[in-house]
Order: structure tokens, then C-alpha cells, then sequence
């Protein structure tokens, strides 16, 4: 075999790592592919069998549980879970905003109208999000929920948002994606991906409409879906919705893999070695603040006071598809049993 051969062979193994954690080795079985040197612990390990009740990674229904090989644990053992944002387990962000930080525990994070702020800031990784709100009538600040996520990475830029609604329908995506500043289309199909120019971060819907699963090989994976504020959450908090928007909104749930103990962010922070939750606890919903340190400029810049991302070559002016969002407002839930009611 000649050493050329071998080359273009390494060459392209290299990038089915990049594009893809596991690989099939027979029915309901894989084997992980992220090598040592990206953090995998399971780097071609003996074959992992999927437990019975989620046989496969994919499954072609949507509301199915799937099997989820983690291949930078050392455990390399497969479980079932869902595909969709779980809003009452770690890394979740939900509702108005309701977050379950790395330590699982609750907090919320108002944040402001309108503003960007950093979820999450490590040397190579940035994700903010977008508030969006509404201040009904006698209250002294607004109910905000989260709009749209930009993700700075590498060289690179990636904004996904939802769109303003006046009415909701579950038969039409909401979706709205960029890549480097310009629009992007992921196919209306169960499954359907975009993977970008590099294969450095892939976009997989996990359902026909309004949910989307993107992935950062070897760095995050975001499950994101868009919900709307319904009658039910209008009535039990008060939010006196106008009749020409539902405000559709992001439910989202972060995992990561390789955060530096520096990392920073309202979500960010609580993935760090000695974090301490300023949370009160046995407070039904604890607050904690913060706006000042995590305000970005916009959705895609690493600006804020306590960031720690660092990028070189970003174009960081605002690249969002949405330019004037107006009055916004948003939440979602099933009881959390948090002293707020969530809709799935």
C-alpha cells in the first residue's frame, strides 16, 4: 500500500470524525470515533449495544427516545434519551427565562428587552442569546424570554432565531438560520441536516417543523425548539399578550464537552470548578442578577465584561435576520413544579 494511499485514508477518517461522533457497526450497535486528542474517552472502544427501548441514534419518530452514546465519558455506555430540550435537567434554558445550571439548580435571569447576553464564554466558544419582552400594564419591569442564539466559534458565526408570530400554527416552521452573516435553509424533512463548509457544526432537525438539534464536534451540542406564549400561560401569569403576536420563542438545552475552568456566562458560570450558586435556596424562584457583566453589544459579539472568548477574524456586527422585533414576549412550560406552569 503506498504512503499516499495511507495519507488521503487518514485524511479521510480525520473528517468522519469531525462530521459525526458514532458510527454503525451493526443494528443497534456503534462504536465512538472522536480520538483522545478532542477529548473522546471511548475512541474506538469496544462496540456499544443501544439499550432495547431506544435502539437506534436517529429515530424516524420524532417523539421517540434515542440512544445517546457520550463519547467523551468514560463510561462509554449508551441510554435513552430525548431529543427535544428536557427544560427541567441541566443546562436547560426555558420559559421566561428558567434556567437549570451544570449544579442543577434553578434560577431565573430577566436580563432586558431587547439586549443580548452571554450564556456562555470560554476561550473558543461564545453563545448569547436575545431577550425579547413585554411589560404589561402596572408592572415595573418586563417578562422576557429568549428570541435567538448567536454561537462565535473558530473563525465563524452562526445565529438561530425565531420568527415574530402573530398566530401560531403548528404546520409552519419558524425557523430563521445564518452562517457567516448570510441566510441558510435546513430542509423542512424529519432528520434533514446542513453541515457547514468545514464540518465544524451541523444542524439536524429532530422533528418536521420547529426543532433543530446543532451540533460543535468535540465542543457543544443545543437542542433547541420554538414554542409559543399559548391562552393557558397568558391567563396563569398575566401577561396580557397582544392579539397580533403569540411570541414565539426558543426552549433550549445545552450539553457541553471541554469548558475551560475559566468559563463565564449567566449559564456558563455554573460549569465552573468553584462555582457558588448565589441563588437563595429554598427561594421558589431565585433571581440572580448579573445584566451589567453579561450584556453583549450584539448577537454575535464576545464584548461583554466578564467574557472570556477570545477570536480573531470575527466579523462580530450584528448578523441576525431580524432587525426590528418590536414589543416581544414568550414563555412555555409543563409544571415544573417551580412556581411556574410549562407547557411541552
Amino acid at each position: 500500500m503506498s504512503m499516499k494511499f495511507l495519507v488521503l485514508q487518514c485524511a479521510a477518517i480525520t473528517l468522519l470524525f469531525f462530521i459525526t461522533d458514532v458510527v454503525s457497526a451493526k443494528p443497534d450497535t456503534y462504536v465512538c470515533r472522536i480520538p483522545p486528542s478532542r477529548g473522546g474517552h471511548c475512541f474506538l472502544k469496544p462496540i456499544i449495544t443501544c439499550p432495547s427501548e431506544c435502539p437506534t441514534i436517529k429515530p424516524k419518530d420524532p417523539n421517540a427516545k434515542a440512544c445517546y452514546i457520550n463519547c467523551y465519558s468514560p463510561k462509554c455506555e449508551a441510554t435513552c434519551r430525548k431529543r427535544k430540550p428536557d427544560c427541567n435537567s441541566p443546562g436547560s434554558a426555558c420559559y421566561d427565562p428558567r434556567f437549570i445550571g451544570a449544579d442543577g439548580m434553578v434560577f431565573y435571569f430577566h436580563g432586558k428587552s431587547n439586549q443580548h447576553f452571554s450564556l456562555v464564554s470560554d476561550p473558543n466558544l461564545q453563545i448569547n442569546a436575545r431577550f425579547i419582552g413585554h411589560r404589561p400594564s402596572g408592572r415595573t419591569r418586563d417578562y422576557t424570554w429568549i428570541q435567538g442564539l448567536g454561537i462565535i466559534f473558530g473563525s465563524h458565526t452562526f445565529t438561530v432565531e425565531a420568527k415574530q408570530v402573530a398566530k401560531w400554527d403548528n404546520d409552519v416552521d419558524q425557523f430563521q438560520f445564518s452562517y457567516d452573516g448570510k441566510a441558510l435553509t435546513v430542509p423542512e424533512s424529519h432528520l434533514s441536516e446542513w453541515n457547514s463548509p468545514e464540518q465544524e457544526l451541523r444542524v439536524e432537525r429532530t422533528s418536521m417543523k420547529n426543532s433543530v438539534t446543532v451540533t460543535l464536534p468535540g465542543m457543544a451540542e443545543i437542542s433547541i425548539s420554538i414554542v409559543p406564549v399559548t391562552e393557558q400561560d397568558d391567563k396563569i401569569h398575566n401577561y396580557q399578550i397582544p392579539s397580533n403576536d403569540c411570541f414565539a420563542h426558543l426552549e433550549v438545552q445545552f450539553r457541553f464537552m471541554g469548558l475551560s475552568p475559566a468559563v463565564e456566562g449567566v449559564l456558563g458560570r455554573t460549569y465552573r470548578p468553584d462555582f457558588k450558586n448565589p441563588a437563595k435556596p429554598g427561594v421558589p424562584m431565585p433571581v440572580v442578577g448579573g445584566e451589567d457583566k453579561y450584556r453583549t453589544s450584539s448577537l454575535v459579539s464576545a464584548d461583554c465584561a466578564a467574557c472570556t472568548a477570545s477570536f480573531e477574524g470575527v466579523e462580530t456586527k450584528e448578523s441576525s435576520l431580524l432587525i426590528d422585533y418590536g414589543m416581544l414576549d414568550c414563555t412555555s412550560g409543563g409544571n415544573s413544579g417551580r412556581g411556574i406552569v410549562c407547557r411541552r
